[in-house]
């Protein structure tokens, strides 16, 4: 007798991978974990932060509607501080200034950070790498050290720079106590220590110009001048106005080589905003002033902020 043995054919088990250790852990929980763990890393920082840079401006935001002195009792005066910024001749005078320091100082170093910048893209360059460190070098001194060091270069009695033009046959006097040429000689110390800084940014913009465009200029007959203008700029127009925005808030901000150079004379001619609030909050004692003349400057500057976010989000949003 023969039978027939029928095998009952079953699907091979799927694998499943052994359980951690501890049970299946909930996403929920490793997600609140990651989120602790970077807040606990995030909390020096922000008492730093919230110690020195959020309280002092929210007490100086309340010292602003005050008298205070830094000694005594404060009174509550109101919008008496803001009103008299607009009024007081010497502060208008300060404005005055600050605005033509920024008339001499931006063109100047963006001007002449484009240019080396153009110089020093040019692969044909020999020691290029050399010029690029040696022209960035001034920007990593301290202002108030490089203020200094011009001070001795041009004074009239030791300075060699005086010296060296006076040999050439020109005599420029006493700079710094001369009311037309100390507030161009301040800016001229700025733009030194600072154009090195400018032209590592248009270094980075020429770079990411593709070659292939100056390659078409060239096909179509276009100079060096030509492609300059209808290639360099165009392609370098966000840049430019970074740099731009950028030297205008450092103008603003002008302060160390006017107070270690001329102290804001002579006779007032190099005074400045900033040279104001300090001499309001600790010469004068005049500290509700003083806070309040530091945010109407904030104020400016953060309107210079706003239009830079402003111009790049509609250039962003032009190129999408």
């Amino acid at each position: 007798m023969s039978t027939t043995m029928h095998k009952k054919t079953t699907a091979a088990p799927r694998y499943r991978a052994p359980a951690p250790l501890g049970g299946r852990r909930n996403p929920a929980i490793g997600q609140r974990r990651k989120n602790i763990q970077a807040l606990a890393f995030l909390i020096p920082a922000l008492l730093v932060l919230g110690a020195f840079t959020a309280w002092p401006m929210i007490s100086a935001l309340r010292l602003s509607f005050t008298d205070a002195s830094g000694f005594g009792k404060e009174k509550w005066v109101g919008l008496e501080n803001y009103a008299r910024i607009f009024t007081d001749p010497v502060i208008l005078n300060a404005v005055v200034n600050t605005a033509l320091y920024a008339l001499l100082f931006t063109p100047m170093a963006v001007v002449l950070a484009l240019v080396l910048a153009l110089l020093l893209n040019d692969p044909r360059l020999p020691f290029r790498g050399f010029f690029r460190t040696a022209l960035f070098l001034p920007f990593i001194i301290s202002l108030a050290v490089a203020a200094i060091a011009w001070s001795y270069l041009i004074d009239p009695q030791v300075g060699l720079l005086n010296y060296w033009l006076g040999n050439a046959g020109i005599r420029i006097g006493n700079v710094l106590q001369d009311p037309v040429l100390a507030m161009p000689a301040v800016a001229f110390v700025a733009v030194w220590k600072s154009f090195g800084f400018y032209m590592v940014i248009f270094l980075a913009g020429l770079q990411e110009i593709p070659g292939s465009l100056y390659e078409a200029a060239k096909v179509d007959g276009a100079g060096p001048l030509m492609r300059f203008r209808h290639v360099t700029m165009p392609m370098l127009s966000n840049t430019t106005a970074f740099v731009l925005i950028f030297a205008l808030i450092a103008a603003l901000q002008a302060f160390d080589q006017i107070y270690v150079m001329t102290g804001g004379g002579p006779y007032g001619h190099t005074e400045t905003v900033v040279m104001q609030i300090y001499k309001s909050g600790f010469q004068k004692l005049d500290v509700g002033f003083a806070s309040a003349l530091s945010y109407v400057l904030l104020a400016a500057t953060l309107l210079l902020s706003v239009v830079q976010f402003v111009f790049f989000g509609k250039r962003e949003r032009e190129g999408d």
